[in-house]
């Protein structure tokens, strides 16, 4: 049976905030599945927090999960509201909710790497394309657009094919993706079907829900 969402601007806890598929969002007054909004805490010292994995201890708002949903809430001091004046929203708290969600997928491709599910390189790539084992292709955000258009192009001849297409991931840069990778110069990977990539590309979805305020899937 479906639990609804309390008609409540905060959980009263983390054994609350565990229940229940839907919440409320602070700002919009709409009721969301869980996966499609973030948890928000008053950490220690009284300022607030994001809380992506619904971990933290104390009470919490939540609010769809896009950047403009939380700038709204900034305007509008909702988490003082929220909290009757007991906690303190940073002005950086967007920029700092974005660089977590950046971090959690890049920790996730990370994972997916050291699980041997990542290939790097054009032809090691376009390779794996051909025997239909990619779930995901990513591409460096600054990847020069002839490399990223014939991988694509390969990836578009599998739909039409009447395969499945790759899902298509261009979030982050070059050196972020260097980084979580642990080699350098990386431009285009490629996602090989395994659960570690299904972690990640969720919480790609989850970044650019919150950079683009849509889900891409």
């Amino acid at each position: 049976m479906l639990v609804t969402a309390e008609p409540s601007d905060i959980d009263e806890g983390l054994t609350a905030a565990r229940t229940g598929v839907e919440r409320l969002c602070l700002v919009t007054r709409e009721v969301r599945p869980v996966e499609e909004l973030i948890r928000y805490v008053a950490g220690p010292e009284g300022m607030v927090v994001a809380d992506l994995e619904r971990k933290l201890p104390g009470r919490g708002a939540w609010l769809s999960a896009t950047r403009g949903t939380l700038e709204q809430a900034l305007r509008e001091k909702a988490f003082s509201r929220a909290f009757r004046g007991k906690a303190t929203a940073g002005t950086d708290l967007a920029d700092v909710t974005e660089r977590m969600l950046e971090k959690a997928a890049l920790s996730a491709l990370s994972l997916a790497n050291k699980a041997g599910q990542v290939l790097t390189g054009t032809s090691r790539v376009s390779t794996a394309l051909s025997e239909e084992r990619v779930a995901a292709l990513v591409h460096a955000r600054d990847a020069a657009a002839d490399g990223v258009r014939k991988l694509e192009g390969t990836a578009a001849a599998l739909e039409a094919a009447g395969l499945k297409r790759p899902v298509r991931v261009d979030l982050f840069p070059g050196e972020q993706l260097d980084l979580a990778l642990g080699r350098p110069n990386v431009v285009h990977a490629a996602l090989l079907v395994h659960p570690a990539s299904a972690g990640f590309l969720l919480r790609c979805m989850r970044l650019e829900r919150w950079r683009s305020g849509r889900a891409t899937g």
